[in-house]
């Protein structure tokens, strides 16, 4: 057959040139899709060599260096799972470095969470100058660093540190803080408190989006500050309690800086009282280059922080309000 007679069939059977073109779409669309795709590999490719590279591949090792006996200098003899057996039954200082950071989160977490809870209350009242107090009680969040810690030195000196003299005025005798067992790790936490400006802004910000209507429906009907603050504030931010939560446990898991620079030689304060899971971990891993035991103890502490992570989301469930009519 022709050309012109094709022409003239398909002119007069319009059902064909629609089956064609429906063919023709049909292998074109996953060539798209093809393209498509390898395009976006390509845009995200920096990322995935990146995580590769420095996220995945050192984190499988270091899992595979927990069950050896790696040592930088020596090849890795596989020895199983003693690494871990020796946290529990010869390294005399685990339990030790494992108190004092457990010690940490228990009570710097909820002070620090309850800190910046009340000051983001306190600075969300409408008060002449209340900017101004805003960015001074943030100001804290943003120093750090070791100049900070050396601040907190001179400010916690037994006997020219201003807190004592402070506390002296109200005939307090303030104690030896990094230099007493008994006190370090309450000063590291005062510390802590200091720089509760980030939780604070993320409070305010959340509670800056709470419904005045629903303040005032509640005065309506009798509600005590209190109540509105229990019934209504908590409530509506919970889900921005439930993040710093989780956030700041993390990271007071994973205290190093304090107790390095603030104690001498950083070898852990007074009786090892500063003696964190980290700084421990530090030690083993760049002083004693027993970098196989320190893998271990690394993966020991992951392991704790998702437990409780996992621990807090469950939870969660009873008292986190998102908005709407159930709670996901």
């Amino acid at each position: 057959m022709s050309l012109p007679e094709k022409v003239i069939i398909d002119q007069h059977n319009p059902k064909k040139i629609t089956a064609k073109k429906k063919v023709a779409s049909s292998i074109a669309a996953p060539v798209k899709r093809k393209r498509e795709n390898l395009a976006g590999y390509l845009f995200i490719s920096p990322w995935l060599i990146g995580f590769v590279g420095l996220t995945l591949g050192p984190l499988l090792f270091s899992l595979y260096a927990s069950l050896t006996n790696y040592n930088i200098t020596s090849t890795m003899d596989f020895i199983g799972m003693k690494n871990y057996l020796r946290m529990f039954t010869q390294d005399s200082l685990f339990m030790t470095s494992l108190y004092n950071t457990l010690f940490f989160v228990v009570f710097s977490v909820p002070l620090t969470t309850a800190g910046a809870i009340l000051m983001a209350v306190l600075l969300n009242q409408p008060v002449k100058g209340v900017k101004v107090f805003r960015t001074i009680y943030y100001l804290p969040a943003v120093m750090s660093g070791v100049a900070v810690y050396f601040l907190w030195m001179q400010l916690l000196s037994p006997a020219s540190g201003l807190v004592n003299q402070i506390l002296h005025i109200f005939g307090i005798q303030g104690p030896a803080w990094l230099f007493d067992p008994a006190w370090t790790k309450p000063a590291l936490i005062l510390m802590k408190m200091w720089s509760v400006g980030g939780g604070m802004l993320l409070y305010l910000a959340s509670l800056q989006g709470v419904s005045s209507q629903m303040y005032e429906a509640a005065e309506l009907d009798g509600a005590t500050s209190w109540q509105k603050f229990y019934k209504i504030t908590l409530p509506m931010i919970s889900p921005v309690i439930f993040f710093d939560v989780i956030t700041s446990t993390i990271g007071a898991f994973q205290i190093f800086q304090e107790a390095y620079v603030m104690t001498e030689n950083g070898d852990g304060g007074p009786v090892n009282s500063l003696l964190f899971y980290n700084l421990h971990m530090w030690h083993n891993a760049f002083e004693l280059f027993n970098m196989g035991y320190a893998s271990a103890m690394a993966w020991f502490l992951f392991v704790i922080v998702l437990v409780l992570t996992v621990i807090n989301m469950v939870f969660s469930k009873r008292w986190v309000f998102y908005g709407g009519d159930e709670n996901r």
